[in-house]
């Protein structure tokens, strides 16, 4: 018998939900309790401190030290009174995850050999972790170790308590190397979030409302994720290891049935959900939405929209806390984009807008044929970014976890399209096919909307708008949703370069319409016509139908569409000269950063690739081969037993059958294995990067596939009480 797997069945079955209790009836009671939040530093600091770090925060000015000291002493005494022992400038680097080194706030008076607490603000602003051991794309020799973590005041510090009883002042923060190249995820994000707030700006105030003096990007991001019982993960090697499941038969129920999307959540999920919500809403993070996914065992959480920065921030913090809490309730959370074949992936749906300080939504439609003016501009102007810089938006989003999900089971597609609905395709068409707009002769007052169509764009798009789940790239009535971002990426990526391209377009578009007027055209005339051109020119990238049908693959060759289906050839857009030239020029990236970014996504590519092959060869001979030998064997034996007592051997012909099935599928296994390894060896003698990662996801993955058959073929055959892994139908239907 498989004894761990039937033990780690016994756990998983006796398990009930862990009883949560609530802090409060009201969550606006403990709602940023653990965040030093506004309201805490306007109650803790002089007035002459909080308006220079509110001014810092909204300007991005810098922080004198006087201010800083008085900050940190303030976060000092916070901190240790909700039981923080440590603090820590807690970071995003390139390796997925989060990171933080912890300092005691206790030190020793040299003067006296007494204990004190310090925080000084020069430890506020600034740490030095070893820069040489994260990945830093060869920026950093491995002898040269120095690096920073620098404050982001714009985000709130927060109290991480942890399973000892205690806690750690955790201080949002960019990591750089010593020679000052961005080494992280926020670093290029606050910097494209200052971009897009400049060059939006700029658009808003010479064209509609001189009011506004800041746009800032929004984002909400809905995460997707598996839960399995923690005895069943451990049980499964490629679990531990790789995040995702290499092997397992597809269980006779899965998803068709669609009985578990928005069904009724289990009691242990649930119990999980309430217990990472509180955790969550304490640290100000704004969770409202869960519920059951699509594939069983699935589920999502989706927090309000924030300013982007925040949101990213969170969205990391929030993984983090749910593994936290997770072991709390003898679970595992899988954020891997596809951890199981044959059923629903995971995304991070990312929700974008655009938000005035004046409190509008600019790309919220309005009543007011003059705001829908403003709407259109913007919305168009999204478009044409995505059109020109598809193939960067698709190398934002490569992963190797990604590779899995997308094309599949409900993901969008590799190819970067925009799904507008019925209703703005027609606004769109409608304007293409507009009259000479020189023609027209237009009146003060609301009657040059009129004339110009602006009316026809209904208030509520909301209800009007469909959502494709087959789209990339979707406007769902006040934003945008970006659903190709895979379930366990830094939501920072991605948003750094839709600002980007969005404010790159801005820009381009403001020229363009400055140059109609210096003819003397009306304001709202000279922006017509440049919309209409641009809607002209990226129609191409819009797309309604079916994303996973072969016809659109089809289409999208006769419009001219990138299809990008491997992470390595994705991730080659970033080291196109046209895609250096737009980060440098608008100083999100320097050439070294963006050739960085370029070697680290592909080594994390290549390593990832080459622990599932590892993984696929040590489960595949260790643990299945010999379990199905020693089957065999049993087999063997049966049929010399039969043939020895005179049974006809017509009655153990099914028998000989498994035998040789058996014998086929293992020796197909330890041959495609051998085979893997040599595909590996070669691919690791290839010094030259991007060949190598080439050939992981070719050769070497190419026998992922085919390995998989094999022992999903065995699976059908040993008999289940000797089977050595978890299978399917446990680790995704015992609740």
């Amino acid at each position: 018998m498989a004894i761990t797997r039937f033990k780690a069945l016994e756990l998983a079955q006796m398990r009930a939900g862990t009883p949560v209790k609530l802090p409060t009836e009201k969550v606006s009671d403990y709602y940023g309790s653990m965040t030093f939040s506004d309201e805490v530093m306007r109650s803790l600091l002089s007035p002459e401190a909080y308006l220079k770090i509110n001014t810092a925060i909204q300007t991005g000015s810098k922080i004198d030290r006087d201010a800083a000291d008085e900050v940190a002493a303030a976060m000092k005494s916070w901190a240790i009174s909700k039981g923080a022992t440590h603090y820590t400038h807690w970071f995003q680097p390139l390796t997925g995850t989060t990171a933080e080194k912890h300092d005691s706030f206790f030190d020793i008076d040299l003067s006296n050999g007494k204990a004190v607490e310090k925080f000084k603000g020069s430890a506020l602003v600034q740490q030095e972790p070893d820069a040489s051991s994260f990945p830093n794309g060869g920026i950093r020799s491995t002898f040269e170790a120095r690096g920073y973590t620098g404050w982001d005041p714009s985000s709130p510090a927060f109290i991480m308590e942890n399973a000892a009883g205690t806690a750690t002042l955790c201080i949002p923060s960019v990591f750089v190397s010593y020679t000052g190249e961005a080494l992280d995820y926020k670093t290029p994000l606050l910097k494209s979030i200052e971009l897009i707030d400049k060059a939006a700006t700029a658009v808003v105030k010479e064209f509609f409302n001189r009011d506004v003096s800041k746009v800032i990007p929004t984002l909400g991001a809905e995460q997707e994720y598996f839960l399995v019982d923690e005895a069943l993960f451990n049980a499964r090697p490629d679990l531990v290891m790789s995040g995702r499941t290499v092997f397992g038969h597809a269980p006779a129920k899965g998803q068709q049935l669609e009985d578990h999307y928005f069904g009724s959540i289990p009691n242990r999920a649930n119990a999980f959900m309430v217990d990472f919500e509180i955790e969550a809403l304490k640290l100000g993070m704004p969770v409202r939405t869960r519920h059951n996914e699509v594939a069983p065992a699935q589920f999502e959480v989706a927090p309000t929209f924030e300013e982007a920065n925040l949101a990213c921030d969170h969205n990391a913090l929030l993984m983090d806390l749910m593994n936290k809490v997770a072991s709390k309730h003898k679970l595992k959370v899988l954020f891997h984009e596809k951890p199981f074949a044959g059923i629903n992936g995971s995304g991070k749906h990312n929700n974008w807008a655009l938000a005035t300080d004046t409190g509008v939504n600019l790309l919220g439609p309005s009543s007011k044929p003059k705001e829908n003016l403003r709407f259109l501009t913007f919305f168009v102007n999204t478009l044409k970014a995505v059109h020109d810089r598809a193939d960067l938006l698709r190398a934002s989003i490569a992963s190797a976890g990604n590779e899995h999900r997308l094309g599949a089971n409900e993901a969008p597609p590799a190819i970067v399209s925009a799904f507008l609905g019925s209703t703005m395709s027609q606004v769109l068409d409608d304007l293409e096919n507009m009259s000479d707009i020189d023609d027209i002769t237009l009146e003060k007052g609301d009657n040059v909307y009129l004339k110009l169509g602006i009316n026809k764009i209904p208030s509520l798009i909301l209800d009007n708008t469909d959502r494709n789940r087959t789209s990339p790239f979707a406007f769902t009535g006040n934003k945008f949703e970006f659903r190709a971002v895979g379930s366990s990426a830094n939501s920072a990526a991605p948003m750094t370069v839709l600002n980007t391209i969005v404010a790159d377009q801005l820009i381009k578009f403001r020229k363009e319409v400055e140059v109609i007027l210096e003819k003397g055209v009306k304001k709202e005339l000279a922006i017509m016509e440049v919309l209409k051109q641009y809607v002209k020119e990226s129609k191409k990238i819009r797309f309604e139908g079916n994303g996973y049908s072969d016809e659109w693959v089809v289409e999208a060759e006769k419009r001219g569409l990138s299809n990008l289906k491997t992470t390595p050839e994705a991730l080659a857009v970033y080291a196109r000269p046209e895609s250096i030239e737009l980060f440098t020029k608008h100083g999100i990236y320097s050439k070294e950063e963006m050739h960085a970014r370029h070697e680290i996504e592909l080594e994390n590519y290549v390593k990832k690739i080459q622990i599932e092959s590892r993984v696929i060869g040590d489960m595949a001979i260790n643990h299945i081969v010999s379990t199905s030998l020693k089957y065999q064997t049993q087999l063997v034996e049966n049929v010399k037993g039969q043939k020895e007592i005179g049974i006809d051997p017509h009655y153990f012909a099914p028998t000989v059958e498994m035998i040789k099935k058996i014998s086929e599928y293992t020796s197909s296994i330890v041959r495609l294995q051998s085979e893997m390894t040599e595909a590996r060896k070669e691919a690791n003698n290839v010094e030259e990067l991007e060949e190598r990662a080439t050939l992981y996801g070719t050769k070497v993955k190419g026998y992922f596939e085919e390995i998989r058959y094999a022992v999903d073929k065995l699976e059908l055959i040993v008999d289940d009480d000797e089977w050595p892994l978890p299978k399917y139908r446990e680790l995704l239907l015992i609740k």
